[in-house]
C-alpha cells in the first residue's frame, strides 16, 4: 500500500506585492504625465502659457512618445508584470492620434463652384524679402492677400511691385505705426469695386475686412492674433474668441492670417466654431508654417490658417518659403458655392 504525501505549498515571494505596487505607481505616473503633455486641452489645462506652447507641438510629441513606447513594449514582452506602464502610455498616444490623424486625410475635392485664390504671409515685422513675395504673387495671382506684420512701411515697398499687376493695398489704422502691429490686405482689381473696413485705432485685434464687388456678401478678413507670450495670454484668448464675429456670423466668410494657434488649441477651436480649416480639408493640416530658422521650420507648428464657412471648400493648399520671414506663405484655392 502506497502512502501519498502532499507537498507543502510554495510560499509567495515576498517581493511580488511590492513590485506590483511599484509598477502600477509608475504606470499611473507615466500615464498622467503623458496625458498632461499630450492631451492638456481635453483636461482644461491649455490656458497656461507653458502648456499653450507645448500643445502647439502635439504631433511632434506624439511621434516622440511613439519612439519611447517601443523599448517599453520590449521590456513588457520579456517581463509581463511591466505591461501596465506601456499600456497607459499607449492609451494616451491612441487618443492623441485620433485627434491628429484626420488632418492628414483629405476631404473629397470640390467639383464645382466659383474659384477664389487666397494667399497669406506673415512679413516678420516687415523684414521679409518684398521682391521674392511680389514674385510669388506674380506667379500665383491670388484674388485676395493677407499680410500680417506688414504695416505702412512694408506696404510702401510692396505696392510699386504689385500694383502694376492689378492689386490695391489696404492697411490697418492702428495707433502703433510699426509693421509688426499691423496687417495689410491686397485685393485684385478683378474682384471689382470692393468695400474695405479696417479695425479701429483702439482695437487690439488688427484686421482688414473686404466685401462687395465679385465677393458679394462674402466677407474676407485679413487678421493677426496676439502671440501667447509673457503676460499677453488674456489678449491671445480674446483675439481667438474674436474670430466668432466672422465664423459665427450670418454671411459667408474667408479669414486668413497668422492666428498664433494650432488646431490643438481649444481656444482656437472654440473661436472658429462654424468655420473649417483649409489645410485640414486638404489633408495638409500638419504642414509646419512657422519656425525661428529654415532648419527648424520643418519641425514647427502650423499657426497660419485660412478659415471658411457656409460650404466654401478648399481645392488645394500649398506652402512657400519666402526669405526674410520666420513664417511660410500659405496659398489655398477655394471653391465658393
Amino acid at each position: 500500500m502506497t502512502t501519498s504525501t502532499s507537498r507543502p505549498a510554495t510560499p509567495a515571494r515576498p517581493g511580488r506585492p511590492v513590485r506590483r505596487i511599484a509598477v502600477w505607481t509608475v504606470a499611473v505616473l507615466v500615464t498622467a504625465m503623458a496625458a498632461v503633455t499630450l492631451l492638456p486641452d481635453l483636461l482644461g489645462l491649455d490656458g497656461h502659457r507653458a502648456v499653450i506652447q507645448l500643445i502647439s507641438f502635439r504631433p511632434q510629441l506624439l511621434g516622440a512618445g511613439a519612439v519611447l513606447l517601443v523599448p517599453l513594449l520590449a521590456v513588457a514582452w520579456f517581463r509581463r508584470w511591466f505591461a501596465p506602464v506601456p499600456a497607459g502610455l499607449a492609451a494616451v498616444l491612441l487618443v492623441g492620434a485620433v485627434l491628429v490623424a484626420p488632418r492628414v486625410i483629405p476631404d473629397p475635392a470640390p467639383t464645382g463652384g466659383r474659384p477664389l485664390t487666397v494667399l497669406s504671409f506673415n512679413a516678420f515685422e516687415g523684414n521679409a524679402d518684398v521682391t521674392a513675395f511680389a514674385e510669388l504673387i506674380r506667379t500665383e495671382r491670388p484674388d485676395v492677400i493677407s499680410v500680417p506684420e506688414g504695416g505702412a512701411r512694408f506696404a510702401a515697398r510692396l505696392a510699386p511691385l504689385i500694383e502694376p499687376l492689378g492689386y490695391r493695398l489696404h492697411t490697418t489704422a492702428g495707433g502703433d505705426p510699426s509693421d509688426v502691429a499691423n496687417v495689410v490686405a491686397a485685393v485684385s482689381d478683378g474682384l471689382g469695386p470692393v468695400r474695405v473696413q479696417v479695425s479701429d485705432a483702439a482695437a487690439a485685434f488688427p484686421y482688414v475686412q473686404v466685401t462687395g464687388g465679385r465677393l458679394g456678401a462674402l466677407r474676407f478678413a485679413a487678421v493677426h492674433t496676439q502671440a501667447p507670450v509673457n503676460r499677453k495670454i488674456p489678449r491671445w484668448s480674446a483675439d481667438l474668441a474674436g474670430l466668432r464675429q466672422w465664423c459665427a456670423g450670418p454671411t459667408p466668410v474667408v479669414v486668413a492670417g497668422d492666428l498664433n494657434a494650432t488646431l490643438d488649441h481649444s481656444a482656437l477651436r472654440a473661436g472658429m466654431a462654424g468655420c473649417a480649416d483649409s489645410a485640414d480639408q486638404r489633408g495638409a493640416g500638419l504642414i509646419p508654417t512657422w519656425g525661428p530658422s529654415p532648419r527648424t521650420r520643418p519641425l514647427g507648428p502650423q499657426i497660419d490658417h485660412v478659415l471658411t464657412n457656409d460650404g466654401i471648400e478648399a481645392e488645394s493648399f500649398a506652402v512657400f518659403d519666402v526669405p526674410g520671414s520666420d513664417h511660410r506663405a500659405i496659398l489655398t484655392r477655394l471653391r465658393l458655392p
